[in-house]
């Protein structure tokens, strides 16, 4: 399984299935993390987790790219109470499994009203 692929059955299993006891199966014990919101490890992605995916998130992804042991996932993500996020991960993989996380997220862009017609995702 490629890299690509297995962030992309990461994010149908953990974010789209809200399932946490795959956790394991997909990021590393020692996981690095770059949002300032979130802790690092594997435990601090499963306290994340745990509150996020009682938000009922789910993602329309959009874009996702490989290069070497980096892939990069841009998608629409669309909560229980409407809104929508636009949202660009990227990971580091090693080892088949994910070991480090940056992430850029544009908050509440349902509520915009775009200055052009190019549409927002």
């Amino acid at each position: 399984m490629t890299n690509r692929e297995i962030v992309l059955k990461f994010y149908e299993e953990v974010f789209n299935g809200w399932d946490l006891s795959a956790i394991d199966s997909y990021i590393k014990e020692d996981y690095i993390q770059h949002n300032p919101n979130c802790k690092t490890g594997r435990e601090g992605f499963r306290e994340f987790a745990e509150f996020f995916l009682g938000l009922k998130p789910h993602m329309d992804i959009l874009l996702c790219a490989e290069e070497g042991d980096t892939v990069f996932v841009f998608f629409k993500c669309t909560l229980g109470n409407g809104a929508v996020n636009k949202v660009c991960d990227i990971y580091r993989l090693e080892d088949g499994m994910l070991a480090e996380h940056w992430d850029v997220v544009e908050h509440d862009v349902h509520l915009y009203e775009p200055k052009h017609d190019n549409g927002i995702f």
